[in-house]
Formats: C-alpha cells, structure tokens, sequence
C-alpha cells in the first residue's frame, strides 16, 4: 500500500511562533536545472487568518492552479517578494550559490521584514539576514514554503516564455528550458543563446565542439 502524500501546513510556523518570532516567511526557489534563464526565488509571509485553500508543492499542481493561487497569495499574503539570479551570476558562482543568493534577495525584499525563515532544502543559505530553519521537501510540509514554490514557479514560467519569442525554435515556453529532447536538438542546430549557462554540461560541450 503506497504511503499517503504529504500535504503541507502550519506546523512549524507556529513551532517558530511559539519559540517568539512574529512573522514567519517561506522561501523556495525554482530553475536549478535548466540550461538557460535565471534562478527565481519568492518569498513569503502568509496570513494565518487568510491562506488560500488548495496550497501545495507547485510541481502537483496544473499550471492553471498555480497561476490562479500565485495571485491569490499575492492579494492575502503579509509580505511577498519575487528575486533572481542572473545566468551571469550562476556561471560565476555555480548554480547552488546563485540559488541561495536568489532565496536570500527574495527574504531580504519583503516588506514587512520578516523574522525568521523556513528555507526549502538541506543547506542554509549563507550570511541570512534572520534566523532560519532548512527543511527537506519543505514545499510539501510547510504552507509558506509551498506558497514561495507557486509564486516562484508562476514567474519563472513567465520569463521563460517572454524568452521564447526572442528565440522561438528552442521550445523554451513549454520546456521552460530544461534538457527535453526538442531543447538539446536545438541546442545542437542553432548553438547556445546569450540566455544558456555556459557552466551547464551540454551548453559547455557544445561550446567546446565549436572551438
């Protein structure tokens, strides 16, 4: 009998509330593992008295869902902020480090502050601005990691698809540029774009053919 999925909650909002912090934030970032575009992080303050019904990891919900929850998490929430890391910063720094500096300019840009912070993952970011807690698969367990996973995922998207009209032969406003099949393809025919990370392994063997 398989075992019951995890749905996030309040739980360890309320664990953080109880130890004194006032206003608890969630923060996810999406965009680790395609070969082109920035990192996106979104952070998030939920309102206890005003979550949205139908919250969960964005990658169980349909695109349709997440856009519709994204806005309604933006209208309910305290605090919400959206920040990146450029293809830049990810070639320089590598794709871990640019994805805690994404998470840390989301937390750093909301508005009220907040005071502490769930972090999706197993690594805190270096140098937070406020005490914080790792939580694995927390976009599963934790309401406000799981809010931070739908607005990060619904921007991203958008990016990508603003992309895709620059460069419509690589398939970036459905595979939102990760490795599918139709990507590499066009990868090998037309080479790297301006928006590939160049660090990344096909985008680095392609370049590497070409010299």
């Amino acid at each position: 009998m398989p075992a019951p999925r995890i749905t996030p909650d309040f739980d360890l909002e309320r664990a953080a509330r109880t130890q004194g912090y006032r206003l608890v934030a969630g923060v996810d970032e999406v965009g680790r593992g395609p070969l082109c575009g920035p990192v996106t992080a979104a952070a998030c303050i939920l309102d206890p008295a005003r979550v949205p019904p139908g919250i969960n990891d964005s990658k169980r919900l349909k695109e349709a869902e997440r856009t519709a929850l994204a806005a309604q998490i933006k209208q309910s929430a305290i605090a919400w902020a959206i920040a990146h890391a450029t293809v830049q910063e990810i070639d320089a720094i590598n794709i871990l480090q640019a994805s805690h500096l994404a998470m840390k300019r989301a937390l750093q840009a909301l508005d009220p502050k907040m005071d502490f912070a769930l972090v999706d993952g197993n690594r805190m970011p270096r140098e937070m601005p406020v005490p914080g807690q790792t939580v694995v698969k927390g976009d599963a367990k934790s309401l406000s990691i799981a809010a931070a996973s739908i607005v990060a995922k619904v921007e991203r998207d958008q990016i990508m698809r603003d992309l895709a009209r620059e460069h419509p032969e690589y398939g970036w406003e459905t595979n939102m540029g990760y490795p599918t099949a139709q990507h590499l393809a066009a990868l090998t025919r037309f080479g790297p774009t301006p928006h590939h990370r160049i660090t990344f392994g096909p985008v680095r063997k392609m370049l590497c053919e070409e010299n």
